[in-house]
């Protein structure tokens, strides 16, 4: 399988269990949720290891119950308490970005700095800065771009993620892998070797979607937000992420596309868009067109964690026969 560079790891198999009597991903994924929505107390267990408030679990069972809700009332869950467990989520080694705030520095008075950013974030005053531009190097020579966020905007993007992640999460299909809770590229392998091993596979269609990070569009990423998200707020805080530009060298550049290999919100941003890009659009055909059965994985290498050097992008892999 090919990697798929610049968004979300995802690995989906398609709806339909196999005959074996092999679980799905579909059924696997099911179990998954089950146990997310088990309350042992008030708070439940997040992507970064945080804790979910009472309110935001009433988020993912509205999002479940009502498919078609667009939740326009969501930056409230946003909480001082909220951007704490942010704050304490983040990579406590990661270089700074343009502010030069190391997350050392930042917990010096960090009650106070919440409470400051808080209040900036709902008054609308909260500017993002732009992300310090780097590059590591690929395997074939080539530099990767990576965007390393300044300390505040690194924060409310990790509370705004725990917030959609509570209507997403119930949205993406079984088939996805990338950059998911509870989900891995490990995963994604599993479901392909099931495939091949349990079904007759005729032959095995491999994709590798080419800088996707870089050239995601702005406009169909905001587009596919406000399918469940009408809270303009949390769209304003989107396109302030999306346009605060890259600075490199002192230099200020537009980005007018892409979304930053590396900021903590690029990858949901990119497994929106490529639910309503590919999932969807595969899930369709499988069901209208296809003959015979089909196993879709779609996933995204993480050849190194994603804290570190940033994600590598989808990759996906269909089965037929």
């Amino acid at each position: 399988m090919h990697a798929l560079e610049g968004s979300d790891r995802a690995v989906l198999p398609m709806n339909q269990p196999n005959k074996e009597g092999q679980p799905s991903a579909e059924v696997e994924e099911e179990r998954v949720r089950t146990k997310e929505n088990i309350a042992q107390s008030n708070t439940s267990p997040t992507q970064s290891g945080e804790r979910v408030s009472q309110g935001l679990r009433g988020v993912r069972e509205a999002a479940k119950e009502r498919k078609q809700e667009r939740f326009t009332a969501l930056l409230h869950h946003l909480t001082v308490g909220l951007l704490r467990d942010s704050f304490f989520a983040l990579k406590r080694q990661a270089a700074p970005g343009v502010d030069g705030v190391t997350w050392q520095e930042y917990e010096t008075g960090l009650e106070d700095r919440l409470m400051d950013l808080h209040s900036r974030v709902h008054r609308g005053a909260y500017q993002a800065q732009p992300s310090r531009r780097v590059y590591i190097p690929k395997a074939d020579g080539r530099q990767r771009p990576l965007g390393i966020a300044a300390l505040e905007d690194k924060i409310v993007q990790q509370a705004v993620v725990t917030i959609l992640n509570q209507i997403y999460e119930v949205d993406f299909r079984g088939f996805s892998y990338g950059f998911r809770p509870g989900r891995s590229p490990h995963q994604a392998l599993d479901a392909l070797t099931v495939g091949i091993q349990r079904k007759r596979v005729n032959w095995v269609l491999d994709a590798d979607i080419r800088g996707f990070f870089d050239n995601m569009s702005h406009e169909w990423i905001l587009k596919f937000i406000q399918h469940r998200v009408a809270d303009r707020r949390i769209l304003r805080l989107i396109q302030k992420w999306l346009k605060a530009g890259v600075s490199e060298d002192g230099q200020w550049s537009e980005t007018k596309l892409g979304t930053p290999q590396g900021a903590v919100v690029s990858p949901l941003l990119a497994n929106v868009y490529l639910h309503y890009v590919f999932d969807l659009w595969v899930e369709a055909w499988r069901k209208k067109i296809a003959k015979g059965d089909v196993i879709v994985v779609r996933y995204a290498d993480d050849r190194a964690p994603r804290a570190r050097r940033g994600p590598q992008g989808p990759r996906s892999a269909q089965l037929l026969n």
